[in-house]
């Protein structure tokens, strides 16, 4: 995720300043240029939080305060413990299981439980100096939902004035004048009933986080003077706490910087070639991509300049084809196979040609014999006929007479 990346910082005048505070510009720390990860700010977050729980339990009689016993088998009845006695509604239900009115919980809670949670030291440092990096980019802290509409600029810097005021009025007339204040009119102006039990819970009121005031001068009198604005929280340079840079594991709080509290950032945080002078070898985690947007560095002028303008032919694996029943393929491995196959088909036909011409002169030679028999019963037939009849005596007179038929 981008971060700030602005050289200076101008340093806001406030009417009370002086000329002892200086220039009207102050370098942007290295930090404030660091990688964003929101996961690493929310796992961190997350675990920091577990650590000011405090522990509970219920009580470990609760749920066997009665000499209950089960009645055994033969009863009809299930084997659960059953408070003793008679004359009331008590006498004889269910006891000591969870599933019975008045028993225990399941797994009663101990206060021997793993409340607590270590973190790495760096994971530590690296989650704040995200969150650090969040506070500078406006976009972020915006979504955050922190009003900075009139804020001049971000990340925010005030004279070191503002230290010494020690009455609200004056540090609300600050906010004003850089234009934080409708942020803290929206965390006074939220400030409403928790639901759910909570409000039972000695958590009754909720409202909504403002401006994040950080000084560099320990023992500085603007403690006493935000303190009872509703929403701004103050916090010093050497001991700034995640909980307060992103609240609920957000990015984005809003802060304001006095001018010796940005000054002092560089020496505790170090930078990405120098290491910190307050955490001993120490350096600021370095992204591995100054610009994370890949497709705007890959069809940049710079690189579609060098690579190859033609997309390359990807070659993929043919199918296998069985060639014994794939011509085409078979046609690759043997190109005689077409011929072949094509002598081997007219063979085939002239094979069932000579077949088809035996069997149709077989057939002829059938039809014949079987007609020259008609003809040679019907003969017969004929002739048994005429000897059976009166014709026999004319052709014996046609012969005495000599006359041939």
């Amino acid at each position: 995720m981008a971060a700030a990346a602005r050289p200076l910082v101008t340093v806001q005048v406030l009417k009370s300043d002086m000329a002892a505070d200086g220039g009207n510009s102050v370098p942007l720390p290295d930090v404030m240029k660091a990688s964003i990860r929101p996961d690493i700010v929310n796992f961190v977050h997350s675990n920091i939080s577990k650590n000011s729980r405090q522990p509970y339990a219920v009580s470990r009689r609760a749920g066997h305060q009665t000499s209950a016993e089960s009645w055994g088998t033969g009863r009809a009845v299930s084997r659960i413990p059953r408070v003793p006695g008679g004359g009331t509604h008590r006498a004889g239900q269910g006891a000591f299981g969870n599933m019975c009115r008045g028993g225990r919980m399941f797994a009663p809670t101990k206060i021997w439980r793993r409340w607590h949670r270590k973190i790495n030291v760096n994971q530590k440092r690296y989650a704040v100096v995200s969150a650090i990096a969040a506070s500078a980019v406006p976009s972020l802290v915006m979504a955050r939902g922190h009003r900075i509409e009139s804020v001049p600029e971000l990340p925010l810097v005030i004279g070191d004035s503002a230290e010494s005021v020690e009455k609200t009025s004056a540090a609300i007339d600050i906010l004003k004048q850089v234009g934080a204040y409708p942020d803290a009119e929206k965390a006074k102006d939220s400030h409403g009933i928790r639901p759910g039990k909570g409000k039972m819970r000695n958590r009754r009121y909720i409202s909504r986080k403002g401006p994040l005031i950080v000084y560099g001068t320990e023992g500085a009198k603007l403690v006493k003077a935000f303190r009872n604005i509703p929403g701004v929280e103050v916090a010093n340079v050497d001991r700034l706490n995640l909980l307060k840079l992103a609240p609920g594991g957000h990015l984005g709080r809003f802060i304001i910087w006095t001018k010796s509290a940005i000054e002092k950032v560089d020496s505790i945080y170090g930078s990405f070639d120098k290491t910190s002078e307050k955490k001993k070898g120490y350096l600021l985690p370095r992204a591995k991509m100054v610009n994370a947007d890949l497709a705007r560095i890959i069809n940049s002028d710079e690189v579609q300049s060098v690579v190859r303008p033609i997309k390359k032919e990807v070659k993929r694996a043919p199918m296998k084809k069985n060639p014994l029943k794939n011509l085409n393929t078979m046609l690759k491995l043997n190109p005689y196979a077409k011929t072949a196959r094509r002598m081997a088909l007219l063979a085939e036909a002239q094979r069932v040609k000579a077949k088809k011409e035996k069997l149709d002169k077989k057939r002829a030679q059938i039809r014949k014999e079987e007609a020259a028999a008609i003809k040679a019963a019907g003969k017969a037939w004929y002739q048994t006929m005429i000897s059976d009849s009166d014709y026999t005596e004319f052709d014996n007179f046609s012969k005495w007479l000599g006359v041939s038929q």
